[in-house]
């Protein structure tokens, strides 16, 4: 969402329509090795982006250091009640190729469960990989630790340990954190169903 009711683009400042309080969690598809530049160009003109990454190790001339790449590579987040205005202006973004959706004004939500999920596992020190996409399986709630609350699909390893998978149905991409399966209870329902897109993901509106 816009910090401020008018937000400033270079040498000209922008009036903002007032911001609704039905704003959602969007995808936006990025061109390639553009996410961090897309993320930062919206974090400035006050929309509320996220862009979760992981750490890996890099080996570059002979020396090995951390980094950090997307969690998805190729897609960044955005909470915002879009209108066509704030459209236009996520459009101009260098790097931002479009709005997963069918057109402006039909475009594709993500749940709040799945990013509070994603931001969970990204602000803490746990280690989490990329994992094949699991729509089906045992729902459980983790109860304790720092990711007390965080609901997905747990797939056991050890009687004891097991890793929490949380995916983003509208991607079709999972990630996975190791839990102790002392710390979870199962919830006993059917997972959620998908969003009614039955490729990979929705088609990426692009700018009229």
């Amino acid at each position: 969402m816009l910090i401020d009711e008018t937000v400033k683009v270079g040498a000209h400042r922008i009036q903002s329509p007032p911001v609704a309080g039905d704003a959602q969690w969007f995808v936006l598809w990025t061109r390639s090795h553009c996410e961090q530049l897309v993320h930062d160009q919206l974090t400035a003109r006050g929309f509320h982006s996220f862009l979760p990454t992981m750490k890996t190790w890099s080996k570059r001339q002979g020396l090995k250091r951390i980094i950090a790449l997307p969690m998805f590579p190729g897609y960044v987040f955005v909470n915002h009640a879009i209108d066509k205005f704030s459209y236009v202006e996520i459009l101009k973004a260098r790097g931002v190729v479009g709005i997963l959706g069918e057109r402006w004004d039909r475009l594709s939500p993500v749940l709040d469960v799945e990013v509070e999920a994603i931001e969970r596992v990204s602000r803490t020190n746990l280690p989490f990989l990329p994992h094949p996409y699991l729509r089906e399986g045992q729902q459980v709630r983790i109860t304790a630790g720092p990711l007390e609350g965080v609901e997905g699909i747990l797939v056991h390893m050890k009687p004891s340990k097991g890793l929490l998978v949380l995916s983003v149905e509208l991607l079709q991409r999972s990630v996975a954190v190791e839990v102790d399966c002392t710390h979870v209870v199962p919830l006993g329902r059917c997972p959620r169903q998908p969003l009614g897109h039955s490729s990979h993901h929705a088609s990426a509106f692009r700018a009229p």
